[in-house]
């Protein structure tokens, strides 16, 4: 068998000769990928490239060198293979995929398979065709009833293909990452993730140049519990693959999780600088999000405001034709565009500003809903009861719509925004005891479930939610326990970590209250000055 770390080497050092006839940049950097295949030596040098475009989910790029591989080798199965995990696009993306999406993966895994049909002069590999009838599971009907079930099958094919080659590290890779795929954001065990990380780790130390295995390890420990799992994956995806939009902007996923404000805050300026320069304006928009988060959680108010004001611009390139198919689907636009001026009003706590915020009716309803939120929260903090009823009920309309388009995860994340609101509108209206039954509800269902990787986090926690209700009712304590539970999850947030000083203050808990009253302070290092009111009294204590 020819040794696998000098097939690494030729393929490394031959990638410049053929770069710039197959259209791309002779010494970029994406890290280091072989992918060994039957295909000619011209075409495998080309496919290699492809697979690393692939693992940073450079999707329109992976597109334009797979049809190069299949130029230079019309023969080579295996770029229809990758072309068919195209037509997927990023396996973490929110939503039910598409029959159009559906139909075209369905036709090149079927292109795959009918080259080189056993017998013929020149055959596609055992192993090969192992490959393309694995990811052909995720095509095998339309129906969104059987989406979850058709993850599971690939998952399950390309278990079965790893462990028949358990030398190729490519199959265990990709069964790690139907594994991570495949667990149920309402899993609180992770037992998918964490047999996931631990794949993905052992040939991480083999392969430590390898863009696939960082990226997907900081997907696989993309939870509260275990985000800090991912801080060196994440600090060395960057350095990997630094002409990769995604590869710069993935490890704030895992910063976010831990509170790493200012290191997420610097990914995604990389981020949107490349994704800019890509015409990947879906991933420019999704680093926006994150970065107004960040900023946010540390007071930076000004750099956030310049972002909410760059939106329109970006949004204005935001057209199909003539961006790249990138990690961030034009869902995770649309969803971004509603989240960023939804954050800027609720993270201040400018009620007038989230009451006045006009909801749009997009695609992609859950995006929609971020924009009713914000409306209904500011309204009913405002003492405008009918217009925080009418948001819950229009809400209420969302989780149906996602209902019906069998988007049950949404349909719940959206539900838990509609207990939200109407806790709040009934705390308006002077029923709170009304009003904090209702929010209890939706902290106990927030509880069942976890992010999607298309956010940054919750526009507010059900739990700090609680917490502030419990504060103004006269009830510090338990108001404490809430936003302790808060920080536990989602650390290092601004509004979590001042009410919970105030919480402790009204306690008489003075060691505790200073404790956090310190803590905001140091969180928000960067912050505006004299900044925010909350801001000023931590830094006052």
């Amino acid at each position: 068998m020819i040794n696998r770390k000098i097939l690494i080497g030729l393929c490394c050092l031959s990638i410049s000769v053929f770069a710039q006839d197959a259209g791309h940049a002779p010494h970029e950097n994406l890290g280091t990928v072989h992918f060994e295949t039957s295909c000619s030596p011209q075409a495998q040098v080309e496919f290699d490239h492809a697979v690393a475009l692939l693992h940073s989910f450079q999707f329109g790029r992976a597109r334009a060198s797979f049809n190069s591989v299949l130029k230079i080798d019309p023969n080579c199965a295996m770029a229809d293979w990758g072309i068919a995990l195209i037509e997927w696009s990023n396996p973490f993306a929110p939503g039910v995929k598409s029959p159009a999406q559906i139909a075209a993966g369905k036709r090149a895994v079927e292109a795959g398979l009918a080259l080189n049909p056993p017998g013929s002069s020149r055959t596609t590999s055992e192993r090969e065709r192992e490959y393309l009838n694995a990811v052909g599971k995720l095509y095998s009907d339309s129906s969104a009833n059987t989406q979850q079930a058709r993850i599971e099958a690939f998952r399950d094919a390309m278990g079965e293909l790893s462990a028949k080659h358990p030398e190729d590290h490519e199959a265990a890779i990709y069964y790690a990452l139907a594994l991570a795929e495949s667990e149920p954001l309402g899993d609180k065990t992770h037992a998918q993730r964490l047999k996931a990380g631990a794949i993905l780790e052992a040939l991480f130390k083999q392969e430590p140049d390898h863009p696939g295995l960082a990226h997907y390890i900081i997907h696989a420990y993309d939870t509260p519990d275990l985000a800090a799992k991912a801080v060196a994956a994440a600090r060395a995806y960057g350095k990997i693959a630094p002409d990769a939009p995604h590869a710069l902007h993935m490890p704030s996923h895992t910063f976010t999780r831990v509170g790493y404000w200012q290191e997420s805050i610097e990914s995604n300026i990389a981020a949107a600088q490349a994704a800019e320069r890509e015409h990947q304006y879906g991933e420019e928009l999704h680093t926006m999000d994150y970065r107004v988060y960040a900023y946010l959680q540390t007071g930076q108010d000004e750099a956030a405001r310049k972002i909410v004001e760059a939106v329109p611009e970006v949004v204005g390139k935001l057209n199909v034709a003539n961006g790249l198919a990138s990690a961030a689907p034009p869902s995770a636009g649309q969803f971004a565009i509603a989240a960023i001026n939804a954050r800027y009003a609720l993270e201040r706590q400018d009620w007038q500003r989230a009451a006045a915020l006009q909801p749009a009716t997009t695609s992609v309803p859950y995006a929609d809903a971020m924009t009713w939120f914000a409306r209904g929260i500011g309204a009913a903090r405002l003492k405008q009861t009918k217009t925080a009823q009418d948001s819950a009920e229009a809400l209420a309309g969302l989780v149906q719509k996602l209902k019906a388009a069998k988007e049950d995860y949404w349909a719940t994340q959206v539900e838990i925004q509609r207990l939200e609101v109407a806790a709040w509108a009934s705390w308006s209206a002077g029923k709170s005891d009304e009003g904090l039954k209702t929010m209890e509800q939706a902290a106990v269902l927030e509880d069942t479930t976890d992010k999607s990787a298309v956010t940054p986090g919750p526009l507010a926690p059900a739990r700090e939610l609680l917490g502030e209700m419990l504060l103004l009712q006269g009830k510090p304590k338990q108001a404490l326990e809430e936003f302790e539970i808060t920080m536990k999850k989602e650390p290092g947030r601004f509004l979590a970590v001042y009410y919970a000083a105030q919480a402790a203050k009204d306690s008489s808990d003075s060691a505790k209250s200073k404790k956090y009253f310190a803590q905001l302070a140091k969180i928000c290092e960067r912050g505006d000055k004299p900044g925010r009111k909350e801001l000023q009294e931590a830094r006052g204590q």
